[in-house]
């Protein structure tokens, strides 16, 4: 561990080069990264790493383990052990972490997805040595102590389900989720206001499923703005020294394949109204059911103008213009193994009933080959720089490599996924819709329940 004189002579360090009359040593910002945005992966003590030496003083570290919501065993485990991040360790208090991480400069945060818990630290280059320590402290030595999870994590986990229940549209998603995957990818990204906390978790059956989620074989370490060399050393001292492995009967849940189901589901509400109408998507870039040209027919269908004051070029924006109060959005959540094209609309009840007649006639219009080649072509640009520049963002290309990494296939590489993007064809964007109406369709609807259609009076199979 690194001593509170070497964080000190750290910490001078550090103001020392922010004084310009002092030469330093630092790499400038036109290092060797060569501005690559593909990653360079491998392995150190047992753990699978990758890396992006990106030209900049600033680095991003995570650690991406394979314990979202689909794999806990049972409800909030996920969330809760997110929350126990930078929590007491066997070698530092939670004070000491936030002190120390504060004189340096970093940022500490943690979150979790339906497929994978991330926890991460962003700093400046040099300190590379400390937050690769603390990281790798945070996952094997922390100390889930009683007093901690009843004061500070449970307390924050009430406030989350209270969030939960106040949010129709979060409400929809979890729903349409549900009733898309069941179990699995299906399971709540928060647990919901009935779900009894006390009775599923305490900090004893929390460090358990840590040993199984912070496993080697269960997580990887990824770095934006890191030499690969650099990192390979570091990981090699912080990361060889771990926990026994976990007992051979204790693991994590559902890691059987998704599989989509369809349905409808109906909630009444008296804070908004929310309507989602989904079909089952491709999977990640690095998962195994990969389809470009879904990504293009959700920029296709879009909703929203990626110019100002215009309405753009997408054709559900189009189709409910005569809908003031309607915002519509389509999203294509993607994950390892399945994904969810989902189009969602929320405003008054009665303008979302009409709109989402226009929804499933535009839909139509589009499996039949009604409409205009240059649009699928805006649409085919637009989705590739969509993509491409969520790739660039450090938060989703650590988390895609991270999670293709720990699932044994390749790291995110961005240039392969413009290139996949730029085959998809006309006719492909076309037939995806065709195939998509040709099955089940899922519909949650949350809000006044009087006057929300039914996915049957809108003309959807469930």
């Amino acid at each position: 561990m690194i001593s509170r004189g070497s964080l000190g002579r750290n910490i001078q360090a550090t103001f020392c080069r922010q004084c310009p009359a002092k030469p330093n040593n630092r790499r400038g910002l036109a290092a060797a990264a060569s501005g690559s945005f593909s990653y360079e992966t491998g392995e150190s003590s047992g753990v699978r790493f990758a890396s992006r030496d990106l030209p900049g003083p600033t680095t991003h570290l995570a650690i991406v383990a394979k314990a979202g919501t689909r794999y806990q065993p049972l409800p909030g485990f996920s969330e809760a052990l997110e929350k126990f991040a930078f929590k007491s360790t066997s070698k530092r208090s939670a004070l000491r972490i936030t002190r120390e991480a504060e004189l340096l400069g970093g940022e500490l945060s943690a979150y979790h997805s339906r497929e994978n818990l991330v926890i991460r630290a962003k700093f400046l280059k040099d300190d590379l040595p400390y937050f690769a320590e603390l990281l790798g402290e945070v996952i094997s030595k922390t100390k889930y102590t009683g007093h901690e999870y009843e004061e500070e994590v449970l307390p924050i986990m009430k406030l989350s389900q209270q969030g939960w229940l106040a949010n129709p549209s979060q409400m929809a998603i979890d729903s349409a989720h549900g009733l898309a995957f069941h179990r699995g990818l299906g399971t709540p990204l928060y647990p919901t206001s009935s779900t009894p906390l006390t009775k599923y978790i305490n900090a004893e059956l929390l460090e358990f499923f840590s040993k199984a989620a912070y496993a080697k074989s269960n997580f990887a370490v990824v770095a934006n703005g890191a030499s690969h060399t650099e990192l390979s050393k570091w990981l090699e001292d912080f990361f060889s020294d771990w926990p026994d492995p976990p007992p051979a009967d204790l693991h994590l849940t559902d890691t059987a394949p998704s599989k989509y189901y369809g349905g409808e589901e109906r909630i009444a509400h008296d804070s908004g109204n929310n309507f989602i109408i989904a079909f089952p998507g491709s999977s990640s870039f690095v998962g195994d059911a990969y389809k470009p040209e879904l990504s293009v027919l959700a920029a296709l269908l879009g909703g929203e103008s990626t110019i100002k004051w215009s309405p753009g070029f997408s054709l559900l924006s189009k189709a409910v213009s005569a809908y003031s109060s309607v915002h519509v959005t389509t999203t294509h959540s993607t994950y390892s193994d399945a994904g969810l094209l989902s189009i969602s609309l929320s405003g008054k009840a009665k303008d979302i009933r009409a709109a989402s007649r226009e929804v499933v006639k535009t839909l139509k219009a589009v499996s039949s080959g009604d409409v205009r080649r240059e649009d699928i072509r805006k649409a085919i640009a637009s989705a590739k720089f969509q993509t491409l520049e969520a790739g660039e963002s450090t938060a989703t290309g650590i988390e895609l490599t991270g999670a293709g990494l720990v699932k044994g296939g390749g790291a995110f590489q961005i240039d392969e996924l413009g290139k996949s993007l730029s085959e998809v064809t006309e006719e492909k964007v076309k037939q995806a819709a065709k195939t998509l109406l040709d099955g089940k369709a899922t519909v949650s609807a949350v809000g006044n329940l009087f006057i929300l259609p039914f996915a049957e009076e809108i003309g959807l199979n469930v």
